[in-house]
């Protein structure tokens, strides 16, 4: 606030989330019971996956989606998940998924991921782009998807130039 400059400390959210653990202030117990019951959920939802989807059902209802686009969604997670281990199994790195679903965006919608994000209006980084699709667009990217998913197949693809001319052909056709 008085404008001189200093060394600062930064955290990233799991640090943070550690530090908060540690702080002996009654004033910090309400958060601190927050991450138990948090974490406590998360361990329910490894024994029983199912809790999770409810959960996402349920999020996806408060901020206001309708029971039809939720049931699209959470059909374009899965098939985004099956994709994602394909290109895993194929060859691709972590860091090659955002290219490849870069070059399916062009393909199909003529425009790159982050032409998208702008043309919804979406300028944090962190917010999913698919949650500001309509029906229709994560139908059509879940067609893409999944349309990828076998041409990979068929042509037994393997590594990111491979992965990548395919998931053009994957878009192009969607895009038609």
């Amino acid at each position: 606030k008085d404008g001189k400059m200093r060394l600062t400390d930064v955290a990233d959210t799991k640090t943070l989330l550690r530090i908060i653990q540690t702080i002996p202030s009654p004033k910090a117990e309400p958060f601190k019971r927050w991450l138990a019951q948090v974490g406590s959920e998360r361990l329910e939802e490894i024994v029983n996956p199912e809790l999770a989807i409810n959960r996402a059902k349920e999020t996806y209802i408060r901020k206001g989606y309708d029971d039809s686009w939720i049931a699209q969604r959470l059909k374009s997670i899965d098939s985004r998940r099956e994709l994602t281990d394909n290109w895993k199994e194929r060859g691709a790195k972590d860091r090659d998924y955002a290219i490849l679903t870069d070059e399916i965006y062009k393909s199909t919608f003529n425009m790159n991921t982050a032409q998208y994000k702008e043309l919804k209006g979406i300028s944090n980084t962190k917010r999913n782009l698919r949650d500001s699709m309509g029906n229709l667009e994560l139908a059509i990217t879940n067609l893409a998807e999944v349309t990828a998913n076998e041409i990979h197949n068929t042509n037994n693809s393997f590594g990111l130039n491979e992965l990548k001319d395919d998931v053009q052909e994957a878009g192009k056709i969607t895009g038609k």
